[in-house]
């Protein structure tokens, strides 16, 4: 075959891979991205599926299992998750993973373990669609909690508000938007109900361009949002309790869909514990007014505790800033520092002479305290 024959072959076949693999976000940046691969003989696939050392990947020719034992390290951040795009084995039984490709983005979160490790789940996304269910209480600090991960993970956050039909006061749900409006600056706050359909052409129309992530928990009705969006009912449904309003489990699994309009969804399981893993940035982004509020203070390493000329306590007392936030904010930033001090000797160090100094600050008070009573 002459050169001009093959170069035209390979043209061929990856204009017939981009039409392939286009409805599951591959583009230009990334197919230049997967040319070393391709010169190897290696396949592009995104992952839609991961479960136990095997992955599920999609495919120019279709849904594959393959295998991951190339590409799972000791490091947990650094094994294959859903949204990946993976360099697998034409052929074989069975096919590897050879690689997978650099990530643009990543929604990773603190393990409920104590060995202190990140676990991903979710890669090269979007758009971090953030679920939270109308029928139970609102817990402002948790939304907060998990808008901080989506910002430090390069995604957009977006806010949808499920089960809307079961606050059928407008002026009520009105009043539910904006308390979560004030927990999340920059962020839209989206009502919307799977039972009547309201808000779900809004919601499509955003997640219709590139990758979004469902996350919130158990009984948010992710699910159910999910089969809205796809229209049909891919994902199983199981019914809230009444006594609480939460779910069981009915996502067990990160899986990736493809949307009939346009975009790709990956659904993920009620998450019980959302802990931050290195989210400085994040939560800065999250508390943006007590972030700018912070450069006026008299003091740059302002604690807001009860230094003179903070500009912080100034808006509590004058109302422009809600304590709530000031404790939410102070909650995130002491978790965030106490997981990067477990693997940064530095900021560990710093954290104990800050102990030391107010352990010895309280002594000196209590003794003076003490002195006067006498």
């Amino acid at each position: 075959m002459s050169s001009s024959s093959a170069s035209q072959q390979s043209s061929s076949q990856q204009s017939s891979t981009a039409h392939a693999l286009s409805p599951y976000g591959w583009d230009d940046d990334w197919a230049a991205a997967f040319a070393p691969y391709a010169d190897q003989g290696l396949l592009p696939g995104r992952v839609v599926r991961v479960d136990r050392g095997q992955c599920d990947i999609v495919t120019a020719g279709g849904l594959l299992r393959a295998d991951t034992a190339f590409v799972t390290p000791h490091d947990p951040m650094r094994v294959v998750c859903t949204g990946d795009w993976a360099a697998v084995e034409p052929a074989g039984d069975p096919r590897f993973v050879r690689a997978y490709l650099p990530r643009r983005t990543a929604f990773v979160r603190n393990t409920s373990s104590n060995r202190s490790e990140g676990q991903i789940l979710a890669a090269n996304v979007d758009h971090a669609i953030i679920a939270v269910s109308l029928a139970a209480e609102l817990d402002l600090g948790r939304i907060e909690r998990f808008l901080a991960l989506a910002w430090e993970s390069g995604a957009q956050p977006l806010v949808v508000l499920t089960k809307a039909d079961l606050v059928p006061d407008p002026v009520g749900l009105s009043y539910l938007v904006q308390d979560v409006e004030t927990a999340a600056p920059g962020v839209q706050v989206l009502p919307v109900s799977s039972a009547t359909g309201d808000g779900v052409e809004v919601l499509r129309a955003i997640v219709s361009g590139g990758t979004s992530v469902l996350l919130g928990q158990s009984g948010a009705g992710k699910s159910t949002l999910a089969n809205a969006l796809l229209g049909a009912d891919v994902m199983e449904v199981q019914a809230i309790r009444d006594v609480d309003g939460k779910g069981r489990h009915t996502t067990t699994t990160r899986n990736l869909l493809a949307l009939p309009g346009g975009g790709v969804l990956i659904d993920t399981p009620g998450l019980r514990g959302v802990g931050l893993w290195d989210a400085e940035s994040g939560v800065g982004q999250v508390f943006a007014e007590i972030e700018e509020l912070s450069g006026q203070c008299r003091f740059h390493d302002c604690a807001h505790e009860a230094e003179p000329g903070c500009a912080v306590l100034a808006a509590i007392e004058d109302g422009s800033l809600a304590e709530r936030r000031l404790e939410s904010y102070r909650k995130l930033i002491r978790e965030n520092r106490r997981i990067v001090a477990k693997t940064d000797a530095r900021l560990r160090n710093e954290i104990r002479r800050d102990w030391r100094i107010k352990s010895a600050e309280g002594r000196a008070n209590y003794a003076a305290k003490r002195g006067g009573g006498r």
